[in-house]
């Protein structure tokens, strides 16, 4: 169990640290294209407000600018250089939609013909603004009809590439070492938990054996008693009681080793369908002499992979919680069957009042010691334990319990490892 926690408390504090670097590493990147993309924009919007070229220096020694519009040229990241360094080409468009004019002096990326073909396609998308392969266009309205600027994007966008791959490396490194720091460092973390567990475990060991002295002592003075003045309804009453204080401390017993096993995979394979059978088949008289109608509906050949002496005990815990809370329409029905890869075992019952159940209570009923009915507990004579003695033994199988509410009952689904026996 506590290398179970120590797995959960793993792969948390690792989603936790992946979900917080996936947001800053996604928000540094995207901050990065819109910034990139804003000044491509800024740089399309320039060129076509001054018919495809860079608008003359507006320089003053004293105010140091260098266009009439500083402040968004700046963001455009715009220099004095800016007219050397950009590459870029503009088509002109009567209203014909025919290209009368080409200026590709400015690039060396492309001939004149391939200039001709972007821009072709520009007029085909019918959109003012897109992307095509690495240059970014701009359609403008002119007075002579349309103004297309092609800008080349291919080092804008591969240095957003590589902020992308390096935020990428930087961000797997550092969920790895976090990784690895975690999985050292987590056993530190669960420590105080598996402490506390292991006392707990040690305490209620001991305390059956030392328990099962003075009961062992009671019981032997009791039978001296009946032995000596007869048995009276006084002695009935202590016998009683003892056996029922024999098998909780048997429970408990069984609870503190099954909290001491391995979840490792037992190896043995059995078969299931006969297992069930075998220890159903009993429940018939008692189902006859209550006035319950039982089913059965085990499918053959089913086989399982796990503790077979456990899930026998598994099976007719459920059995036996089956047939003493049986109420209503009094059915008890039990099936098996193999869904994929698992072995499902139903054990279904009615109940006096199918809408008791609510999801808080069907999460609590494998809960130690937990009762929904305390008067109908103790007319049963149960402690709240053979659910969880279940439970305990499904999962140390590799396998799964849940409580559902259907067709006016309660049903116990167990879903264990499926493995193929001969006939």
């Amino acid at each position: 169990m506590i290398k179970k926690l120590q797995r959960k408390f793993i792969v948390i504090a690792t989603l936790s640290v992946f979900a917080v670097m996936l947001v800053i590493v996604g928000g540094i990147n995207l901050a990065n294209l819109y910034s990139t993309n804003r000044q491509i924009d800024l740089l399309l919007a320039l060129l076509a407000d001054n018919e495809g070229r860079f608008p003359p220096y507006d320089f003053d020694d004293d105010d140091d600018k260098l266009y009439p519009n500083e402040a968004a040229l700046r963001l455009a990241g715009l220099s004095e250089e800016s007219r050397f360094m950009t590459r870029y080409f503009v088509a002109r468009v009567d209203f014909q939609g025919k290209i009368f004019q080409l200026d590709t002096s400015h690039i060396a990326a492309l001939s004149s013909s391939g200039a001709q073909k972007l821009a072709q396609k520009a007029l085909a998308n019918e959109r003012s603004s897109g992307y095509i392969d690495v240059y970014k266009y701009l359609v403008t309205g002119k007075p002579y009809g349309k103004l297309i600027v092609f800008l080349d994007c291919r080092e804008r966008l591969a240095a957003v590439g590589r902020v992308l791959g390096a935020s990428l490396a930087i961000g797997i490194s550092g969920l790895a070492v976090v990784f690895l720091l975690i999985s050292v460092f987590s056993s530190r973390v669960v420590k105080p938990v598996a402490e506390s567990i292991e006392k707990q475990r040690r305490f209620i060991t001991d305390a059956s054996h030392e328990l099962k002295t003075p009961l062992a002592i009671v019981a032997a003075n009791v039978e001296v008693l009946t032995y000596t003045y007869g048995d009276s309804e006084w002695t009935k009453s202590i016998k009683n009681q003892i056996k029922r204080l024999g098998e909780l401390i048997d429970d408990l017993l069984v609870l503190s080793r099954l909290d001491e096993q391995n979840q490792s995979m037992p190896g043995k394979v059995f078969s299931l369908s006969l297992l069930a059978e075998e220890i159903a088949e009993p429940y018939r008289a008692v189902a006859l002499a209550k006035g319950l109608n039982f089913e059965l509906y085990i499918s053959p050949k089913i086989g399982c992979r796990g503790d077979e002496a456990g899930i026998r005990r598994l099976v007719s815990a459920l059995l036996d919680n089956a047939f003493k809370y049986a109420g209503g329409e009094r059915r008890v029905s039990v099936k098996l069957a193999k869904r994929g890869r698992w072995a499902v075992l139903e054990v279904f019952n009615t109940v006096d009042e199918p809408g008791s159940f609510n999801d808080e209570e069907l999460g609590r009923i494998f809960y130690r010691f937990y009762r929904s009915d305390l008067s109908r507990a103790r007319e049963t004579g149960g402690y709240g334990l053979g659910l969880s003695i279940a439970k305990s033994i499904a999962e140390s199988n590799r396998g799964t319990i849940a409580a559902k509410r259907r067709d006016g009952g309660l049903a116990f689904v167990v879903t264990l490892p499926f493995a193929s026996v001969q006939p």
